[in-house]
């Protein structure tokens, strides 16, 4: 599928003026979305627990969280929910709560592309099913509105059912500022296996196993904990940013000659031929469902295995450290874990 790029010239926010968004979930993308699309002078109202911690910024935002029944029943034909649930959670509450409730003519909304790409949510024919998925976390898509910029944006349709899917699309897609930088049109199979092969091989998984294992080497060849951290895991954020204003070319005109010379060097001994292998082979699980159906079965299972994973790694030497140096470097404003799933800032230095 050929991507084409659009801009706001390339449409308008007309198809969705006069209708109703629910946004399902206050999170990350859901509070960026919601004010965003207010901004632009689209109708949203919110679907939140209330009494949660999003429930309340939505309230202090000017929103009335309700539950997600009660937002969806307010929906006609024509009016769009977006689902910005986490992707586990999502089958479960269309099923309970929004399928029940679904007119002809409704627009479904998602943000990622996970559980309609693998059927676990299947909506039915007379509804457009849509997708905006911003490039940035939704703290970024929101700031950069806020200053009259934007963060690109994938735009997908997966079922035209009213003929306007597309209009409607792309009008979300100008109204939360994608369309200020650009929106690149894909297909939701390509969105979703491209996010969930980058997160595995690279920017999640790959990175993460690369920082352990580089910190183990040092520390079993008897270097002190505080250097390791430094070299293979602090310094990291200088070479992305490298990365990230200008390509791979742009860090190595940046870097020294030695360290230029050792990514020519050294680069291909740590990924290997084996290494793309393997990498093939987590696309060919990606592609046939088979992560997705391990990634349900361990959710079902009450994220046994997941949240082992997520407690061992937090007693992993480059975690312990990595706090201990954190806290001698205020300007990063380094944030630790208080709680399950609390983070604040760090207040004291070590």
């Amino acid at each position: 599928m050929a991507v084409e790029t659009l801009y706001d010239k390339d449409g308008s926010i007309n198809a969705l003026k006069g209708k109703t968004v629910a946004v399902i979930g206050y999170g990350s993308q859901g509070h960026a979305h919601a004010q965003n699309l207010r901004d632009s002078g689209v109708k949203v109202i919110v679907a939140n627990r209330p009494d949660s911690p999003n429930g309340r910024l939505a309230a202090e935002h000017g929103f009335k969280p309700m539950e997600v029944a009660d937002a969806i029943k307010q929906l006609n034909s024509g009016d769009m929910f977006i689902m910005t649930l986490p992707d586990e959670a999502q089958p479960e509450v269309y099923e309970k709560s929004i399928k029940p409730h679904l007119k002809p003519g409704m627009v479904f909304g998602a943000t990622h592309g996970f559980n309609i790409h693998f059927k676990t949510i299947v909506p039915p024919k007379d509804i457009d099913v849509v997708m905006v998925a911003p490039k940035g976390p939704g703290h970024t898509v929101r700031s950069e509105f806020e200053r009259g910029g934007g963060v690109p944006c994938l735009m997908c349709i997966h079922q035209d059912a009213s003929g306007k899917a597309r209009d409607i699309a792309l009008a979300w897609a100008i109204g939360v500022g994608g369309g200020r930088s650009g929106i690149l049109t894909c297909s939701f199979k390509d969105e979703c296996e491209t996010d969930l092969f980058g997160e595995q091989a690279v920017l999640c998984g790959g990175l993460s196993q690369l920082i352990k294992s580089a910190y183990e080497v040092l520390i079993e060849a008897g270097y002190p904990p505080e250097m390791a951290y430094f070299e293979v895991c602090h310094e990291l954020k200088l070479i992305i940013n490298l990365i990230e204003r200008g390509g791979l070319s742009y860090m190595r005109y940046s870097i020294s000659n030695t360290a230029e010379f050792g990514d020519y060097h050294t680069g291909p001994k740590i990924i290997t031929p084996e290494t793309k292998k393997v990498m093939k082979q987590v696309l060919a699980d990606i592609q046939t469902g088979t992560f997705a159906k391990t990634f349900r079965g361990d959710y079902a299972n009450g994220f046994k295995w997941f949240k082992e994973q997520r407690e061992k790694d937090k007693n992993h030497g480059v975690e312990v450290v990595g706090k201990k140096l954190r806290r001698m470097m205020p300007w990063l404003k380094p944030v630790e874990e208080t709680a399950p799933g609390k983070w604040e800032l760090a207040t004291s230095r070590a």
